[in-house]
């Protein structure tokens, strides 16, 4: 019954580009319903473990299954029941707001009657019932954000990516898109989220630290806080990332 709660798991998950680690045999889960940070500087290899998470890149050795499907074996499986969204904002911008909605919907496999029913739901949601039919480049970046998160789970996957989805917006815009994700893992979704800004790994029920392809401490930020004697999570980041530097 403990592995039917975790949506995802890994044990020694590897990959090497030629004599280069990205990513050096991690291993950690993620429940049901979690919101997971994920954290690391530039090159730390957050990027290329979410690739292999979501079925985009093969690892070079170890294991790891999402929502039960196999990385390495089922990544177009593994496509189906997850949500991305990515710091770049994905949307079409030359779309309206129901075209993206329709347009990802199918994309998602959905059928056109439940993408008539979620795009009332979602437009609604987002009181954007007088831009519907609106270009997206014409909206602010916190609600093209906004709207870019709520498409990435309208066919209400096992879990979510998010890589760095508040990168630009405002902090009343960064703390609405919070409402969202605690929203959706209300509905049983697991978020997976990186982020730089420190302050929202504390909105996280487990964070991880990676450093140089290795995953150094996972644990609650309350827990990690204490561990290294720091007041918050910048500070606990920035003294794993400095003594990795400056160790011998």
């Amino acid at each position: 019954m403990e592995s039917q709660n975790k949506v995802i798991v890994c044990d020694g998950l590897t990959k090497t580009f030629g004599d280069f680690t990205a990513v050096n045999a991690i291993t950690f889960d993620v429940k049901k319903g979690e919101i997971f940070g994920f954290l690391g500087a530039n090159g730390a290899g957050k990027t290329t473990a979410i690739k292999m998470l979501s079925g985009l890149l093969s690892p070079s050795s170890g294991k790891a299954t999402v929502a039960g499907f196999d990385v390495a074996t089922q990544p177009e499986d593994i496509k189906k029941n997850i949500g991305y969204m990515s710091q770049h904002f994905s949307l079409y911008q030359d779309m309206t707001i129901k075209e993206n909605i329709r347009f990802y919907g199918g994309i998602y496999g959905l059928s056109r009657k439940e993408i008539k029913t979620q795009s009332k739901l979602l437009i609604k949601k987002l009181g954007l019932e007088a831009y519907e039919n609106r270009l997206v480049e014409g909206l602010p970046l916190g609600w093209k954000q906004k709207l870019a998160f709520s498409i990435a789970i309208i066919h209400n996957p096992s879990i979510v990516f998010l890589d760095e989805p508040t990168s630009g917006v405002d902090p009343i815009t960064r703390r609405q898109f919070w409402g969202l994700i605690y929203e959706a893992t209300h509905q049983g979704i697991t978020v997976f989220v990186t982020t730089h800004y420190l302050e929202e790994a504390e909105y996280c029920d487990r964070v991880s630290i990676m450093v140089d392809g290795d995953l150094k401490d996972l644990d609650t930020p309350q827990n990690l806080m204490k561990k290294y004697d720091k007041d918050n999570m910048n500070d606990v980041f920035l003294y794993m990332a400095v003594r990795s530097k400056y160790k011998e």
